[in-house]
């Protein structure tokens, strides 16, 4: 079967080629994001494989369909980039990677919360320029304090299990609690009350319409004053402008992100040669107290291994004429 592999990154064409030694499809490697604009690079391939800032909206997939395209293969767990009723119309099968490594992205998370407390981006430069004071650069004890996960799927669950390891107080807030959380601890609350309790609030649930901007001015006014802040799942969960706002006024004590509401058309390239015209993610970087990455939490090793197998895997479910296992329906 040929495959057209979209938003293509060296690290993608090494770990599917890797993986497809047991099933011999025929990839076809494209830089470009898919949009409407550049649906022709689709044009006689019957699986695309594409990822997170793919605009796969019903006028591509329409495109796409009608140059004989038959199923999307996602090589990642989120779907927000994907209008599920419009592929349902066109006959088109959708497939993710849901479970490719929890770990990863909670481990990620967890980064961030160090580094910001013990102010570890601060301590690395200041040794390089031969400063070894320690003025400023106070943290507190992880050991005792009150974190609050908002989405206790299976990244939030990792990450629930390495902060109760910490010695952490783990309040959490999801409509479908996790028996497995409830057995290690994690106590269940109310959004507002997890957010009012917590000295560290991570976000670990997808981005759908009822989460679009779960973050926002209202919701921030409920947080701990000074409490730290991590989004390590989608960026549209924070309304940027709203929580700039809310550094300024010191409500926000520090904010960790790994995602970007309007990261669309920066995360994953080169600018240093460029003046970047987004004001709010120039502006987030001037604060001393924000720490940004440009969404890696997913990439390890065993997580690129997981998403090339999973995703031929599919392909190959879909080939045979048998049920995809990790099919997403409307």
């Amino acid at each position: 079967m040929k495959v057209a592999v979209i938003s293509t990154k060296p690290y993608d064409r090494q770990f599917l080629q890797a993986a497809n030694s047991e099933y011999v499809y025929e990839f076809t490697f494209f830089e470009a994001r898919l949009t409407l604009e550049t649906a022709a690079l689709a044009s006689g391939f019957p699986a695309v494989c594409a990822f997170i800032h793919d605009q796969l909206n019903e006028e591509t997939l329409s495109a796409i369909s009608a140059e004989g395209t038959r199923i999307i293969a996602l090589r990642s767990a989120g779907f927000n980039n994907v209008d599920l009723k419009a592929a349902g119309k066109l006959g088109l099968t959708v497939v993710r990677v849901p479970d490719y490594s929890p770990y990863a992205v909670a481990e990620h998370a967890v980064g961030l919360i160090l580094m910001l407390n013990r102010k570890l981006h601060k301590a690395y430069n200041r040794v390089r320029d031969d400063n070894f004071s320690l003025n400023g650069l106070l943290g507190f004890d992880l050991h005792g304090a009150t974190v609050g996960v908002i989405g206790t799927g299976k990244i939030g669950q990792c990450f629930c299990k390495i902060m109760t390891g910490f010695g952490c107080r783990i309040l959490a807030y999801d409509p479908y609690p996790s028996d497995d959380c409830i057995a290690m601890g994690v106590k269940y609350r109310d959004f507002s009350d997890v957010l009012a309790a917590s000295d560290i609030v991570s976000l670990h649930c997808p981005l759908t319409p009822q989460t679009h901007y779960l973050i926002n001015e209202k919701s921030l006014n409920w947080l701990k004053p000074g409490a730290i802040l991590i989004n390590t799942s989608r960026g549209g969960l924070i309304d940027t402008k709203a929580v700039i706002a809310a550094i300024k006024s010191g409500k926000v004590g520090h904010l960790g992100i790994d995602v970007y509401e309007e990261e669309e058309n920066l995360f994953f390239e080169d600018w240093s040669n460029s003046v970047i015209q987004d004001d709010d993610i120039q502006l987030l970087q001037s604060f001393n107290n924000v720490v940004i990455t440009a969404h890696q939490g997913f990439f390890t090793k065993e997580a690129l291994t997981n998403i090339a197998q999973t995703t031929l895997m599919s392909l190959g479910q879909f080939a045979n004429g048998k049920p995809c296992e990790y099919e997403i329906r409307p």
